[in-house]
């Protein structure tokens, strides 16, 4: 863990890589632009290419989709603890989706036109879901939950197999429970092309939705226009902002909670309490070797993890607002005080006893926000992302008569005359 104080020299120097923009890195591009290409040209033999490439695992295009006898079978192993968390899960996701949803409405405006909105759900939509390390059960939540809530009547969902060509069958009754209706054994950025621009097997989607590693970031990034996308989530980060109030033990297992992703990981502790910042280093170390994932959790503390000890909150604020975390931790004695300031953060936990990992699996609002400073252009998912957005105007002749002359005084200034001509010819 990189600690640094207000005032040693070199703080100034880190404190200024703190202020972070999602700017794409050119390596990770070209690599991403190839596979996009590949699959565009070749289909299913280069999601199978890829797929045995990067995955170890051997598909045919019989077996991109997982199949009805996968799903039975997958079924019959998940333990009656694990359907009820997923759908524990899933009913709060769906509340919560309820009371954020975008409502139609209308009203009358002052010529007498009836003008408003319509929402209606995305047709197809895909959602990714990583592979890697663990099965993330609780990203195909947070994801396709959303969908299902909204009514998208397709929901297709992409994740890697295992190098036996299945997927993990936790996983795999989580998608089943969220409603997809094809899942796609394929990862990576060509989970994402094939998704965006089809194969002999899958059709395009219309929209893509979930985190990744950066090369999945990288293939949704320059698929826009293809599709339309939800957001830049890439791998898990926190910072935590905390005074002399935080609680030790709670906050090192924060940090540690969100180091456990792995080596990408982006781990932040600032405070403005001496102790509070020894307490905690204290707690990691005491805490880190009782946990299974120790390898994955001490290369994020050595390379990834930093500690600053700064003289006020106001310090502490503007580097978030630079650094916009994926999750912030506020831990403050002021806290309503310091809340309205944050302008930069996806998903915001107060006080002591707001753990993140109620925030990842359970609690409602997505776990899928925007990571490496994209937090500054982007919110973390939400319902409304599902929706598509129609303006209604609806007129009669009496409102056509009220706007006649504002529409030809625009028409004379722009020189479009046969504008004017389709508002009086409605006029007799």
């Amino acid at each position: 863990m990189k600690v640094l104080k207000q005032s040693d020299p070199e703080y100034s120097a880190f404190r200024k890589t703190l202020n972070r923009r999602a700017i794409p890195d050119t390596s990770v591009s070209d690599i991403v632009s190839g596979i996009i290409s590949d699959v565009k040209e070749r289909g299913n033999q280069a999601l199978i290419d890829l797929t045995a490439k990067f995955d170890k695992a051997t598909l045919t295009p019989d077996s991109l989709l997982v199949s009805s006898e996968e799903i039975a079978e997958a079924t019959t192993q998940v333990s009656q603890a694990t359907k009820d968390a997923i759908e524990s899960s899933r009913q709060n996701i769906h509340h919560f989706t309820e009371k954020s949803k975008r409502q139609d409405w209308s009203y009358t405006n002052k010529e007498g036109a009836e003008v408003g909105e319509r929402f209606t759900p995305f047709d197809r939509v895909g959602i990714y879901v990583p592979g890697g390390k663990a099965p993330l059960v609780s990203t195909a939540l947070m994801t396709g939950a959303f969908a299902q809530a909204i009514g998208c009547p397709e929901i297709v969902a992409a994740t890697p197999c295992g190098a036996d060509g299945k997927v993990n069958p936790e996983l795999l009754y989580a998608l089943i429970q969220i409603g997809a209706t094809e899942i796609l054994k394929v990862g990576g950025a060509q989970g994402i092309a094939a998704l965006a621009l089809g194969t002999e097997t899958l059709s395009p989607v219309e929209k893509v939705f979930g985190p990744g590693n950066a090369f999945v970031v990288e293939a949704k990034r320059q698929l826009i226009g293809a599709i339309s996308i939800d957001l830049l989530p890439g791998p898990s980060e926190i910072l935590v902002v905390a005074d002399e109030t935080g609680n030790a033990k709670f906050l090192a297992a924060d940090l540690l909670g969100q180091a456990e992703h792995g080596p990408d990981s982006e781990i932040g502790f600032i405070t403005t309490s001496p102790a509070l910042l020894e307490n905690v280093q204290a707690e990691i170390q005491a805490q880190v070797s009782g946990l299974s994932r120790g390898e994955y959790l001490q290369e994020v503390l050595d390379n990834k993890c930093f500690a600053l000890l700064v003289n006020d909150l106001e310090e502490a604020i503007a580097i978030c607002n630079d650094y916009a975390p994926e999750h912030l931790t506020l831990v403050v004695d002021n806290e309503e005080e310091i809340l309205p300031k944050i302008r930069n953060a996806g998903a915001i936990y107060v006080g002591n006893y707001s753990a993140v990992a109620v925030g990842d699996f359970l609690a409602g609002p997505s776990h899928t926000l925007p990571t490496g400073g994209a937090g500054k252009s982007f919110s973390g998912l939400r319902a409304d992302q599902f929706q598509r957005r129609q303006s209604i105007v609806r007129m009669d002749q009496n409102a056509i008569r009220n706007s006649l002359k504002t529409v030809e005084e625009f028409s004379r200034i722009e020189g479009l005359d046969a504008h004017g001509k389709s508002v009086s010819i409605r006029l007799g």
